[in-house]
């Protein structure tokens, strides 16, 4: 059985990297490549992957937000530098089936592509130690989180409020007006009870949805 693979990673080195070593595998077949989040949903949704790579920070949309929106359409393994277990436990409430470090080794990689394909977890070595199911558990407990409250598109405008952008230029961004931008900005702001665009900036890093690498005022 031929296992069908969309690569979604912002670096064209990386991709190609990781199309080698996927094409190594006799029943891989990577059939498309995404370069920001917006394009992986819009690329899942067209081709239907068994298995989706991903990387946890993507421009356009972070990886756990895409993660959160094609869970149910195919299987997540996430590529990410961040050796934390909060990120892994936000993974597996977005969905994802694979958590492999950057550092780790190819063969860590096509295992986990592997396991995710046929519904099982993996995670890579630092976490593999503990039971995947605790951190199951983990990611299936606690409080009632105010950001699964949000709509799908008051999520896409906070993302880009938290990258400091404008109301007209986040319409640009999702084709629609900036007055309605204003209103999901609005409601967003009131269900998450923040005053101010810092407060918004410090969740959305806190929740992965804004790497410290993306252009934002908190530098």
């Amino acid at each position: 059985m031929t296992i069908r693979i969309i690569i979604a990673d912002d670096h064209h080195i990386v991709r190609e990297g990781f199309r080698m070593v996927m094409e190594s595998q006799q029943d891989f077949l990577v059939i498309g490549e995404a370069s920001d989040g917006i394009e992986a949903i819009q690329m899942v949704e067209k081709l239907k992957p068994d298995v989706l790579i991903l990387d946890l920070m993507m421009p356009g949309l972070s990886g756990l937000e895409v993660a959160r929106q094609v869970n149910k359409q195919t299987h997540i393994v996430v590529l990410s530098m961040h050796n934390n277990e909060a990120y892994v436990i936000e993974a597996l409430r977005n969905g994802v089936y694979g958590y492999v470090l950057k550092d780790s080794t190819t063969k860590e990689l096509v295992k986990a592509v592997r396991f995710a394909s046929k519904g099982l977890r993996y995670l890579s070595e630092p976490f593999a130690d503990k039971a995947i199911d605790a951190y199951a558990q983990l990611a299936e407990s606690g409080v009632v989180d105010p950001y699964k409250e949000l709509t799908t598109r008051e999520r896409e405008v906070l993302y880009f409020v938290a990258q400091g952008k404008n109301n007209a230029e986040i319409g640009e961004k999702l084709i629609i007006s900036a007055r309605t931008v204003e209103v999901h900005r609005a409601n967003l702001m009131h269900k998450l009870g923040f005053r101010n665009q810092a407060d918004l900036i410090r969740f959305a890093l806190k929740k992965g949805i804004l790497s410290m690498d993306d252009d934002n005022p908190l530098g």
